[in-house]
């Protein structure tokens, strides 16, 4: 890889890390919308609630989710990396057999390329 390359691939895993963030705060967001429309709907249920009761039911009802939501992506994450972990080393093996059986098969048919080579040279 040259110089170019390089800096061209660091770029771009900038450019991915970037939309990623983006991608995690508007997913992130978009959660908290949704719980709040949950709690809004929740309280719905119970008419007997004051102004005031509503508003800390809805925010306590928001942050359970929230962190329920957040416990759960965290759950993810850690196993989304274990994932890749493991299927990187399985990856490289696969590689590795890929290009040991490519290896064999070369020196395999040099073989037989020279031995067919000396028996018409012996004849």
């Amino acid at each position: 890889m040259q110089r170019g390359e390089e800096i061209q691939w660091g770029e771009e895993r900038q450019w991915d890390q970037a939309i990623n963030e983006i991608e995690g705060f508007l997913l992130w967001e978009a959660e908290k919308d949704r719980t709040r429309i949950r709690a809004q709907a929740f309280c719905a249920g119970l008419p007997w609630l004051t102004d005031s009761q509503r508003r800390e039911v809805e925010w306590r009802y928001c942050q359970d989710q929230r962190d329920t939501s957040r416990a759960y992506l965290e759950r993810i994450a850690v196993r989304s990396t274990a994932l890749r972990t493991e299927y990187e080393g399985v990856y490289r093996a696969l590689r590795r057999r890929l290009i040991t059986g490519l290896l064999s098969g070369t020196v395999a048919v040099a073989a037989l390329v020279t031995v067919a080579a000396v028996g018409l040279a012996v004849r």
